[in-house]
């Protein structure tokens, strides 16, 4: 097993992260409201593999990781020491979930800013993973999409089965490579409330936090229910007021806000639970939200916790097996990394997940981007596949498309 050591400097002056977010190939980001990391170089990798299994055999690899290693910690915060950036596939029985324990780390919270450097104790630097390229990307279209959409209806109506997630794809080709430095510093600026990410290609802005520990507290949001945004505080506050009465959003969101409740109550004491949803506005749409907080009553990672709420409700289905089927079935293309679990963790075990919604899988001028509904009995297919495309929009205006 690799030895890492690692050394973490406060630094004198709060840098802009994306303004010093260096020009190489796979630098990584991850940033909410000017706070978070940039990343760059491997110190370490872990392959989660495939399978059921997949988080508990990760947790206990980064355990033994960071369990060994040697590290000189001068700030002592949630995310300085060794740190390890990890990506999920949404699929259990996909390949492709990658977990890196980055070289450099570049960190800033509200009352400190740090830089870590981690290196494997012996001096040599393991070998790198190169990304599988775009050739084996799959697409839907939008035909395909409301086909799908009327299929998990009528599956829905026959088996009682409460929702499934449908998603789609769009692929494009540049003239030029993206400039995935600008397309972050355009998501961040105009979603200051998500979660900005680059990681292994995989860019995007969630507003999803699957989970956040710090110490004992656990935090989760939940998201379900979409309406536009209004191009009139008038038009928007109406928007916003019938979705909060919509019978058919407020029951898609229960199930998500049920779904993760379920989890918590499992894992957590003292656990407070938003008694209504509320209105989450974005810069395109606004969202029904739930959040979730308690006191941990056992000693679980970040990670581990993550992977006992993934899927949810809000990404997959209810029940999630007939609904994970279905989207197997159905929806015609391997998601990949996308509405997986995305995020960072420390070697005490808090971190930062997020689910990898609102993004595009980029490989230099390739890109594929991503939106997803969630389907229920009373679902129009026209209507479902409008709001992917305004999901979309995120995406593609910081992408100039």
């Amino acid at each position: 097993m690799t030895v890492l050591r690692s050394r973490t400097v406060r630094l004198p002056v709060a840098p802009d992260l994306l303004d010093v977010l260096p020009a190489l190939a796979g630098a990584s980001v991850w940033v909410r409201g000017g706070d978070g990391f940039i990343a760059w170089g491997d110190a370490a990798r872990i392959d989660p593999g495939a399978g059921e299994d997949r988080f508990v055999r990760a947790a206990s690899e980064l355990r033994a990781l960071f369990g060994a290693a040697q590290s000189d910690d001068e700030v002592v915060r949630p995310g300085t020491g060794p740190l390890a950036l990890m990506s999920f596939t949404f699929d259990p029985m996909s390949e492709g979930s990658r977990i890196v324990v980055p070289a450099f780390v570049i960190g800033r919270a509200a009352d400190a800013a740090w830089i870590t450097v981690t290196a494997p104790a012996d001096g040599l630097a393991p070998s790198p993973v190169v990304s599988s390229g775009s050739s084996g990307w799959s697409s839907s279209g939008e035909r395909e999409f409301t086909q799908a959409v009327v299929r998990a209806r009528s599956e829905i109506r026959a088996r009682w089965l409460a929702k499934v997630v449908l998603a789609r794809t769009e692929t494009t080709h540049a003239a030029s490579p993206f400039d995935v430095r600008a397309i972050v510093r355009a998501l961040a600026s105009a979603f200051p409330q998500c979660f900005t990410f680059a990681f292994e290609g995989l860019v995007g802005a969630s507003p999803e936090m699957l989970v956040r520990r710090i110490g004992s507290t656990v935090e989760s949001l939940v998201l379900a229910g979409t309406a536009r945004r209004g191009e009139t505080p008038a038009q928007d506050e109406g928007f916003g007021a019938a979705l909060v009465a919509s019978e058919k959003e407020r029951s898609e969101h229960s199930f998500a806000a049920d779904s993760a409740r379920d989890v918590m109550e499992l894992v957590c004491s003292d656990l407070k639970v938003d008694a209504e949803p509320w209105l989450l506005r974005l810069a395109n749409v606004q969202h029904l939200a739930t959040s979730l907080r308690g006191e941990l009553t056992e000693s679980l990672s970040a990670l581990e916790i993550a992977g006992k709420l993934h899927p949810t409700a809000a990404v997959c289905g209810v029940p999630s097996t007939d609904a994970l089927a279905i989207i197997r079935s159905y929806e015609g293309f391997e998601r990949g990394r996308y509405a997986g679990p995305i995020g960072w963790m420390d070697a005490r075990g808090d971190g930062e997940i997020a689910l990898a919604i609102r993004c595009a899988e980029i490989d230099g001028a390739d890109a594929r981007l991503f939106a997803g509904n969630g389907i229920v009995a009373g679902s129009d297919p026209d209507a479902e596949l409008a709001e992917t495309k305004l999901k979309l929009r995120a995406m593609q205006q910081a992408m100039g498309l």
